[in-house]
């Protein structure tokens, strides 16, 4: 038995022996084309030589691509009131939840003596206005002697001239203009005065009005409360809480596109979005940063969608799918992708002069028919089937899948 174990052992490595050292011998005993492999020898001279491989036509189509980034939804606008003074709430309060349109009363803060502030700053007023007609009689009045007094100057000098009035006269004549112009400024400074008492007076009844309007504080714009309102009897200081208003419609859409995305990305832009509860929803971009974050260095864009039933919430997760610039890609199934020895992703390509080539290629999105790349040229034999055992350069011998179908 040992025996018969050495024969075979010796007959196996002889016949490993002539097909992998001396196969070119083996296959012209045989009456074999040396050189053919993987396809039928021919006996005419010229016959095709290369690895058989099977690809498949592929031309270049137009699809559209998007911007996927992950966010959350956000209220177009949300404020916390606050009191601008100091006031007990007199007015009963409104439940969270609540919806208020734009003016609505919110808190009302007792007005205390605002209210007589408000009347003795229109009574300063009144009185103020009132001395203005009183300084115009004052410079009509002063106008009215110095009107005289300058004829009186002028009937002097004449007569001092023919020798008929002293110079005393003519002194007491220039004196009383001098005097008459004195009145006139003097009028004309209380009437300025009177002036400045009236613009005074205004800003007081202002400050007056304003101080008491603070004591009703009203919604800045419609929304949705978050939270009650101020307590009856509680005592708000300025700057204390009333209420939270937010506002659901529109809703923004925010998110963060990637570095490698932003440059498709552009306002106005069409959108569509689901949240994880499974909803939909459709708006446009309206905002994109200029500016990346600077620890994830990503982008905030902001989309703003219609939410009038208002079942878009703010602070929901959401996935946003921007509308991009279409491309051209090919359609090829997951199994034509391979890696060439530096590990680069892509595909092999039987060329007009059935050489193998790879090319590299870059995913934009995979769909149940396969996956859509860039990177070939716009048609493209492709090969599906043996692209693994071959490299750039090596012959092949082409099967179109169509016609192997």
């Amino acid at each position: 038995m040992r025996l018969f174990s050495i024969l075979t052992a010796i007959l196996v490595a002889a016949g490993l022996y002539f097909l992998v050292l001396e196969r070119d011998a083996v296959l012209d005993f045989a009456g074999a084309t040396p050189g053919v492999i993987g396809a039928e020898a021919d006996d005419q001279p010229g016959a095709p030589t290369g690895i058989a491989v099977v690809a498949m036509a592929s031309k270049a189509q137009p699809i559209e691509t998007a911007v996927v980034v992950r966010g959350q939804t956000e209220a177009a606008r949300q404020v916390a009131v606050r009191a601008e003074t100091t006031g007990k709430v007199v007015s009963d309060p409104l439940r969270k939840g609540a919806f208020v349109s734009e003016g609505d009363l919110l808190c009302s803060l007792d007005p205390g003596t605002r209210a007589v502030s408000l009347a003795e700053a229109k009574a300063n007023l009144a009185q103020a206005e009132a001395a203005g007609p009183e300084a115009q009689a004052r410079i009509a009045e002063a106008e009215a002697r110095l009107v005289e007094a300058q004829i009186n100057q002028n009937a002097a000098s004449r007569l001092s001239e023919d020798g008929f009035a002293s110079q005393t006269r003519v002194a007491s004549s220039d004196s009383a203009v001098e005097a008459a112009n004195a009145a006139i400024e003097a009028a004309k400074s209380g009437l300025e005065s009177a002036a400045a008492r009236v613009q005074s007076a205004q800003a007081a009844v202002a400050a007056a009005e304003t101080e008491l309007e603070r004591s009703e504080i009203t919604a800045p714009f419609g929304g949705l409360l978050e939270s009650d309102t101020a307590e009856i009897g509680a005592l708000l200081q300025a700057g204390g809480l009333c209420a939270t208003v937010i506002q659901l419609d529109p809703v923004k859409l925010v998110g963060f596109v990637p570095e490698i995305g932003v440059d498709r990305v552009e306002v106005g832009a069409p959108a569509q979005a689901r949240l994880a509860s499974g909803q939909t929803a459709t708006g446009r971009v309206t905002f994109l940063s200029r500016a990346a974050d600077p620890q994830t260095r990503t982008f905030r864009t902001e989309i703003e969608v219609p939410n009038a039933d208002l079942k878009i919430r703010d602070g929901q997760t959401v996935e946003i799918a921007i509308q991009a610039e279409g491309q051209q890609a090919h359609l090829l199934p997951q199994s034509a992708l391979t890696l060439n020895d530096e590990g680069d992703l892509g595909v092999r390509v039987a060329e007009e002069n059935d050489l193998a080539q790879f090319y590299e290629v870059s995913i934009l999105r995979d769909s149940p028919q396969g996956v859509f790349v860039t990177g070939l040229p716009e048609s493209a034999r492709v090969i599906v089937l043996g692209q693994e055992y071959v490299s750039d350069g090596t012959p092949v011998v082409v099967t179109l899948q169509e016609a192997a179908q």
